[in-house]
């Protein structure tokens, strides 16, 4: 996005060669770099100098971690926005990645680092920034605005009315740019940690089992990492071009999918996350149904809703999608074989964040993937709904458009 938006990162790490080589990743794009080499340092820069766009922190650091400097930071009321960036030489243990994201973090990195990811995840941050700048732009032209009719008299009804259709026009676009950043944050949110996960896992078992394995498992580890990491950076890819597209108000774009086959692109990066609880995945979606949807939307609806159902499902369980076109709609089904849910958390789960639900292995769900999933099945001009029973399992069901030619062309 064109902006005048000085883009400002603050780079800390102990090592003055890893935040060269951060710098040099990043160069080029436009950024201004502050670097610190630690936590002290870091937190004197951001005492003299305001506004910056991400903090690319490193955890462990002498006398005070990054954890110890996340907190300190996030203390200062105009930091408290700030997204962190934790870049870590440690594997992704459960509770290390809990502490970061309570100390504030919005992401890991881990090293060595992949340059791509880190410039897509740069950038996506950057562009966050700018959308957060025209934001501040916009409630100001409403301040000035406000001020003008307020000094308005009777005699100049026109000119008020005028200026009415401004304000409407600038709080339309406000709202816009808001739900934008909201959604472009939760999709960012679910739709990359599933991956990220798998990443994780598989990379884990390759390097733990490296001298047990054979040729053979070796090369088929390699190749679920070589495959994941490029489906994430086509994901971010298609995040930041989503982002640009929510910008311009064009980023519902339905197109004719057949469903099977996006059914298994969305099951693909979840295979992993699945089989470390031993949960079968069952794509069960007739070959000859189409649906005419955005295909980054349903993706997340699909990924949202197996994720969940991953969550809530016990060892060795089963996941099965399902669909069956009803007049020029089409009712999909995610069902699991999991703990299930009360009638009050059913009531409740599509209208409001939910932090009393609890899962196997003491998860909780936060309910900000359901809410964002209603708002895309509306998109679609769809309806979402929920069957459970506590001790069964669960079925999610939504509607969307069939693939009718006609009506396309029309």
């Amino acid at each position: 996005m064109a902006s005048d938006t000085t883009i400002k990162i603050l780079l800390v790490d102990d090592r003055p060669d890893n935040l060269m080589s951060m710098e040099i990743v990043l160069e080029n794009q436009g950024y201004q770099f502050y670097k610190a080499t630690s936590g002290k340092d870091a937190l004197k820069i951001l005492l003299k100098e305001e506004d910056f766009s991400l903090i690319l922190l490193d955890v462990r650091m002498p006398i005070m971690d990054g954890y110890e400097t996340a907190e300190l930071i996030y203390q200062r009321e105009k930091l408290r926005l700030v997204p962190i960036i934790f870049i870590t030489g440690q594997d992704y243990e459960e509770a290390a990645m809990f502490k970061g994201y309570q100390a504030g973090a919005v992401d890991y990195i881990r090293k060595p680092f992949n340059p791509q990811i880190l410039r897509s995840k740069v950038a996506v941050f950057a562009e966050l920034h700018r959308k957060n700048q025209l934001l501040s732009r916009q409630e100001e032209k409403l301040r000035v605005i406000n001020e003008d009719l307020m000094r308005l008299n009777a005699d100049l009804e026109n000119r008020v009315k005028e200026r009415t259709s401004q304000l409407e026009l600038l709080n339309s676009e406000l709202k816009d740019l808001n739900l934008s950043k909201d959604k472009f944050l939760s999709v960012i949110s679910h739709d990359l940690r599933n991956p990220a996960t798998a990443l994780i896992a598989t990379s884990e078992k390759l390097n733990r089992d490296v001298g047990k394995l054979a040729p053979g498992d070796i090369k088929n580890l390699s190749s679920i990492i070589h495959r994941t990491a490029h489906k994430i950076v086509q994901q971010l890819n298609e995040l930041v071009d989503w982002a640009k597209k929510q910008r311009d108000k064009t980023s519902f774009s339905p197109e004719k999918i057949h469903l099977l086959e996006g059914m298994n692109d969305s099951l693909e990066l979840l295979k992993v996350n699945a089989a470390q609880k031993e949960i079968e995945l069952i794509n069960d979606v007739a070959e000859e149904i189409y649906v005419y949807a955005d295909s980054l939307m349903l993706r997340s609806i699909v990924q949202n809703l197996v994720t969940n159902a991953i969550k809530y499902t016990p060892q060795h369980g089963v996941i099965t999608i399902s669909a069956s076109q009803v007049d020029r709609m089409v009712e999909i089904c995610v069902a699991d074989t999991g703990i299930g849910m009360n009638a009050d958390t059913m009531q409740k789960i599509f209208d409001e964040v939910n932090s009393s639900s609890k899962g196997t292995n003491n998860e909780y769900g936060t309910g900000l993937g359901l809410i964002l999933v209603k708002d895309f099945v509306t998109q679609h001009e769809g309806i979402i709904g929920v069957d459970s029973k506590e001790g069964t399992g669960t079925c999610f069901k939504f509607t969307i458009p069939a693939f009718v030619l006609e009506e396309v062309n029309s």
